[in-house]
């Protein structure tokens, strides 16, 4: 009797244990599905699509690890994943293991086959944002809809927003899969709300293949064309704002020496072109002898550049310029003649083949807007730098003495003498300032153009074009002018070609000047005089 009381109690504790047991079991399908890798290749294969189905990132290390030969089997029939080194791991909890007597487990192309398609499914729940971005991508491509279920509870808990882009789209493609006509419909509609060509394509291809879907396809097609319009034209939009800011650098100098002081400088565009080389220099020796300052090289270039520009612009005022005040013909002839001795000096010491200026890591890459809207870091960048540039320059020339001299001798050179103000002096500071200006243009053309002799050339045709459209001595002009030549040369592109776009803004502009040969913002009073 006792001892049947005793096998009575054992039984029970014998069905609460199974019982306690079978819902663990249940509830984790990565640790029910696990032993299979051990079995024979037919069970292999079973398991290797359980665990991929499973979404379990613990099945990820595991899989990898069977793909590549480093899964093991010990005798006792417990799976260890071997790492770097020696060090060995059991597959279920991850612990330390001994690895005694164990051999790699072999697979057939069978296996391999379920691997690849599990490994693919996996990797969205991977800890690495590029994995789980290619795994979108390679759902995506599959259309499958067994992936619903998964990509749906990644979605859930991802958080970057470039990879829950991709997987929604996956997640759409996936549901237009689906037999079910409601899911069908339910992917038409997360389609069309992406706005993407990948998108599009694939329902026109949904629309063929299923024609009952055609109403709603249209209707969502139509939709998608609609937002694909809207951020072709901000991108186009954003291209001419950022060739207008590489304009209104190259031309705010010139804006000075020639729309203020009147002086024809073609030289100006070799400005530019010290500006680059300068910042070029101070890379290198921040390379070379200040590893610690390499980050901040750019913005120690500004000033440099300014110098450096500045300080040949005076040498070239108070040598040449000065004796040619009044002459244009001989100016333009005798700038002309300069900036070709400052291109073959560049030569001569740098050489003539192309620098490479290297762009800080926060100007690197491509920032997506609202609206899927791309745009480079360096080219928004410089957008703001040139406005900064132009902001600093007006207060310069409003908010300071030197910035009132320099009005009151451009507008009345007698009376501005007679009141005590040096004006040969500030002739020479005038030209230093237009031309430091140049020199920090050509620190940010460094970032988007080669750097060589020839860099400036490029630009001093536009230069001149934007400040006689903008109006001579008007630094809005000078604004305006730049930006509006800039987004009407991204508009012509694409359908006349760049050399063609160029040549209509330049005959447009012509045609302009026959109309208002002050330009847009023309002077008034006695600066107009003058």
């Amino acid at each position: 009797m006792p001892r049947a009381i005793a096998m009575r109690r054992l039984l029970v504790a014998l069905l609460i244990l199974v019982a306690a047991a079978l819902p663990a079991a249940a509830q984790d399908a990565f640790l029910a599905a696990l032993p299979g890798l051990a079995g024979g290749f037919a069970a292999q294969a079973t398991a290797v699509e359980r665990l991929g189905a499973t979404g379990d990132p613990r099945a990820l290390p595991v899989l990898r690890a069977l793909a590549e030969g480093r899964l093991l089997k010990r005798p006792d029939g417990a799976l260890l994943v071997r790492g770097e080194g020696d060090a060995v791991s059991d597959a279920a909890t991850g612990a330390p293991a001994e690895a005694t007597g164990a051999e790699p487990v072999r697979i057939n192309n069978r296996v391999r086959a379920a691997l690849r398609g599990a490994l693919g499914r996996l990797q969205l729940v991977s800890p690495d944002p590029g994995e789980r971005l290619a795994a979108a991508e390679a759902v995506f491509r599959s259309r499958s809809a067994e992936n619903i279920a998964l990509l749906e509870a990644a979605l859930a808990r991802e958080d970057q927003p470039q990879v829950r882009a991709r997987m929604e789209l996956a997640l759409a493609a996936s549901r237009l899969a689906a037999p079910d006509p409601v899911t069908r419909r339910a992917g038409v509609e997360a389609l069309a709300a992406t706005g993407s060509d990948d998108a599009r394509a694939m329902l026109l291809e949904a629309r063929a293949a299923d024609p009952a879907l055609a109403p709603e396809v249209d209707a969502a097609v139509a939709a998608i064309d609609r937002r694909l319009a809207l951020r072709r034209a901000a991108e186009t939009l954003f291209q001419g704002l950022s060739l207008g800011s590489v304009l209104l650098l190259a031309a705010l100098g010139l804006a000075v020496t020639f729309g203020v002081m009147g002086v024809i400088n073609m030289a100006h565009g070799e400005m530019v072109m010290l500006g680059a080389y300068t910042a070029w220099a101070v890379q290198e020796v921040c390379r070379t002898h200040a590893p610690w300052l390499l980050p901040a090289y750019l913005p120690l270039s500004i000033p440099a550049a300014f110098l450096v520009a500045a300080a040949v612009g005076a040498v070239l005022e108070r040598g040449l310029i000065r004796h040619l005040y009044g002459r244009p013909l001989e100016t333009l002839l005798m700038t002309f003649g300069v900036g070709m001795i400052l291109q073959q000096a560049v030569r001569l010491l740098f050489g003539a083949q192309n620098r490479e200026v290297s762009s800080p890591g926060w100007m690197q890459g491509t920032l997506t807007l609202p609206g899927g809207v791309m745009v480079t870091q360096n080219r928004l960048w410089i957008i703001l730098f040139g406005l900064a540039v132009l902001g600093l320059t007006v207060a310069a020339i409003r908010f300071t003495r030197f910035g009132l001299e320099m009005r009151a001798v451009t507008q009345n050179r007698r009376i501005a003498s007679t009141m005590g103000i040096r004006s040969g002096r500030v002739d020479a500071l005038t030209f230093a300032f237009g031309s430091g200006i140049a020199g920090v243009a050509g620190v940010a053309l460094s970032q988007i153009d080669n750097v060589s002799p020839n860099l400036g050339t490029g630009y001093i045709v536009d230069s001149f074009m934007v400040v006689v459209f903008g109006g001579v001595g008007s630094l809005a002009g000078t604004l305006v002018g730049a930006m509006t030549l800039g987004v009407v040369n991204k508009v012509l592109e694409p359908y006349a070609g760049a050399v063609l776009a160029k040549i209509a803004v330049l005959v447009a502009i012509m045609l302009f000047i026959q109309r208002r040969p002050r330009g847009l913002y023309a002077l008034k009073g006695r600066a107009a005089e003058a």
